[in-house]
């Protein structure tokens, strides 16, 4: 685990108890996506699947957790991230441990974002994100959320 990872995953289990409740752990944090990961044992369902609460908190919590990392990357740290609308859909069960992931916008997109917030204190970014079965690429979870960074 790298130092960004290490750092989100302090982050979260200290800024958001529910994670470290959920067994959350920050897989890595590499090219600007990120990857994190849920056991089945603290988030089963009664089918033995994983929740759908929990995915959501996945889904959502991956989005959150990329934006913070390059935020800071940027060097803003006077900002609050809050997810403000989300759409999620569950076309597979996760059956096993889940892997979220939240890969970058578009270079633009980002750009517009960082003057929008500079320009303003506010800002909003719609991202995208997934969360599988581990060792599977196909997404049981898809989810789009609009992320608002505000002063």
């Amino acid at each position: 685990m790298n130092t960004d990872s290490q750092y989100l995953q302090t982050v979260l289990h200290g800024d958001i108890p529910l994670t470290r409740e959920m067994g959350l752990e920050v897989l890595d944090w590499q090219q600007h996506t990120l990857r994190l990961q849920l056991p089945l044992a603290a988030n089963v369902n009664h089918k033995s699947t994983m929740f759908g609460g929990s995915l959501y908190c996945a889904a959502v919590l991956v989005g959150w957790g990329w934006l913070h990392l390059r935020l800071r990357e940027s060097g803003i740290d006077d900002g609050h991230i809050v997810i403000q609308e989300g759409q999620i859909s569950y076309p597979l069960p996760v059956t096993g441990a889940a892997v979220a992931r939240c890969a970058p916008p578009d270079e633009k997109t980002w750009e517009r974002f960082l003057t929008m917030y500079q320009r303003r204190g506010r800002a909003r970014l719609t991202l995208e994100t997934t969360v599988s079965n581990a060792g599977s690429d196909e997404p049981a979870v898809t989810f789009s959320g609009q992320y608002v960074l505000h002063r």
